[in-house]
């Protein structure tokens, strides 16, 4: 009859003896489905069935609450209305005026518009851009809303509630797509256009007699004989587009603007009504000269619209190159 103490000897060999040998295939085979104890990856088909249950119960109560809380965050948001507005907003009150066509993609951080002679290929991209740029303005159906809700507003006649102003194209000519923007007679025009801030309202410039000394001096005059012949285009965000340098106003020639020299008044304020499209202004240069670089600076002018050429607001800077 064995003693205690080799009954715990015989254990202790039992517990720490090395398994049998497999055969690799074979211990591979097993990894996966043990057929002498009914089990896959070490676990009975019933453990597996539990953690599975566990892991899909879990992950779906985790997903009803992101849900959940998604739900309750969107219906603090209005789809039209932005819930920070004006001074709250990251974009202030402030707005920037941007200037169409752009250089290509490849250059994006330029702002050089320059072109060879009059011969189509060279200003093919500027009227092209102009051309996917406008598009919107000439089919109705490409902006989301935009058809019957369009109304013919006039400084006299704003837009009712829940219609939006129209865009008067054919005021534009000569540039137009069917006159190349004018580009194939070294006059080009360029179209520039305000940011849309919600609910911003401009405080007009309506007076010859309160025009800011900065302003210059034809842009002055302009105002004073609208005020003499036609006082109602008066609530109007004025424009006006110089050579930075003395150098500059010499070579840029002069300069029109199309239809009128700036924004309507009935244009504003922007409420993100279905349909709704910015105003331009096509500021045509008739004669400037060529083979030189021409800095040019626009500005929009209103008593609540800064200017400040470093963080581009409230003005726009190009250069323009005809070869």
């Amino acid at each position: 009859m064995p003693t205690i103490t080799e009954d715990c000897i015989d254990g202790f060999q039992q517990y720490y003896a090395r398994p049998p040998e497999r055969p690799k295939k074979k211990s591979l085979k097993q990894m996966i489905y043990d057929n002498e104890d009914n089990s896959y990856f070490g676990r009975s088909i019933d453990s597996w069935a539990k953690i599975g249950i566990f892991y899909i119960a879990f992950y779906g109560v985790l997903g009803a609450l992101v849900a959940i809380c998604m739900w309750a965050f969107f219906q603090t948001l209005d789809p039209r209305i932005p819930k920070w507005t004006l001074d709250s907003s990251i974009i202030g009150t402030n707005p920037g005026l941007g200037f169409r066509p752009l250089p290509p993609v490849d250059n994006v951080e330029s702002t050089l518009i320059w072109y060879k002679g009059t011969q189509h290929e060279n200003y093919k991209h500027w009227t092209d851009s102009l051309d996917d740029f406008l598009a919107v303005y000439k089919v109705p159906g490409l902006t989301p809303g935009r058809g019957q809700n369009i109304y013919n507003c006039d400084y006299n006649q704003p837009p009712p509630k829940g219609q939006v102003c129209d865009v008067d194209i054919k005021s534009w000519s000569p540039c137009t797509k069917e006159n190349n923007y004018s580009y194939h007679k070294s006059s080009p025009c360029i179209f520039l256009k305000l940011n849309k801030i919600y609910d911003w309202r401009p405080d007009f410039y309506n007076s010859s007699q309160d025009l800011p000394a900065a302003m210059p001096e034809n842009l002055k005059t302009y105002i004073a004989e609208v005020e003499k012949k036609e006082a109602h285009k008066l609530n109007t965000i004025w424009v006006s587009c110089e050579g930075e340098n003395p150098a500059d106003q010499e070579n840029i020639g002069p300069v029109n603007y199309l239809p009128i020299r700036g924004f309507p008044g009935y244009f504003y304020p922007y409420q993100n009504s279905e349909g709704y499209l910015s105003p331009l202004v096509a500021v045509h240069f008739q004669r400037p000269k060529r083979g030189i670089i021409i800095n040019i600076e626009c500005k929009a002018w209103a008593r609540n619209i800064i200017h400040d050429r470093k963080e581009r607001i409230g003005s726009v800077h190009y250069e323009l190159l005809i070869d």
